[in-house]
């Protein structure tokens, strides 16, 4: 799956859309025997960092040991995850990794924080009239961006080998002229609420997985 999650953010940073593209046909479980050869970075999950696999790959998190979810890094009787794992004892064992959907707060935060970012990036360009942040890399995904003149970004997050994303971008902001602002019932800056650019963006995204899953297997 090329894109992860897609966000507009409004010209003063506020959250106006999101979406994940998070299908659960996607998530990947496994059985492994000891020592486990995936590194697992702990924040406020489990991360794979290292040792892609079997359609594991960097970004995903831990949903599941042996059928039971993992919540808060606990399973629920309260084992922590990380420390059930680290022993020899619980193995062969099965592990079911995914993608895992943002929070509500943490979608507020995310664009709150790549708001200032992108703000002060354009004022510490060497650049007069820097466009700002374009593209940022991470271990777990890419972000590409694309700001419109009017100061509306349009966020992208992807796998961290997807290639160039403007043409998606171009077709994002598309959906949101034809869907958003022709609708006379949306207010500019609000949070977007159309069944219709909803239904076509998430056509533009299946299309864009089913080329995806296309090239890698020519």
């Amino acid at each position: 799956m090329a894109i992860q999650s897609v966000f507009i953010l409004n010209k003063a940073g506020g959250l106006i859309y999101h979406t994940d593209n998070h299908n659960s046909k996607n998530d990947v479980e496994k059985t492994f025997s000891y020592p486990l050869d995936i590194g697992l970075k702990e924040d406020d999950k489990l991360t794979v960092i290292f040792g892609e696999r079997d359609g594991i790959k960097v970004g995903f998190s831990l949903l599941a040991i042996n059928g039971e979810e993992v919540n808060n890094k606990k399973l629920p009787n309260g084992t922590d995850a990380l420390t059930f794992l680290k022993d020899s004892d619980n193995y062969p064992v099965s592990l079911k990794f995914g993608r895992t959907k943002l929070k509500t707060n943490e979608k507020i935060m995310f664009a709150s924080m790549f708001h200032t970012l992108f703000a002060i990036s354009t004022k510490l360009s060497p650049e007069q009239k820097s466009s700002g942040i374009q593209v940022m890399e991470t271990e777990s995904f890419k972000l590409h961006c694309y700001q419109t003149p009017t100061g509306v970004k349009f966020i992208v997050l992807t796998d961290p080998k997807q290639g160039s994303m403007d043409s998606f971008l171009k077709r994002f902001h598309d959906l949101y002229t034809d869907y958003a602002l022709k609708n006379p019932f949306y207010s500019l800056e609000m949070p977007i609420r159309c069944e219709l650019f909803d239904t076509n963006l998430q056509k533009t995204m299946e299309q864009l997985d089913r080329n995806a899953t296309q090239y890698s297997n020519e």
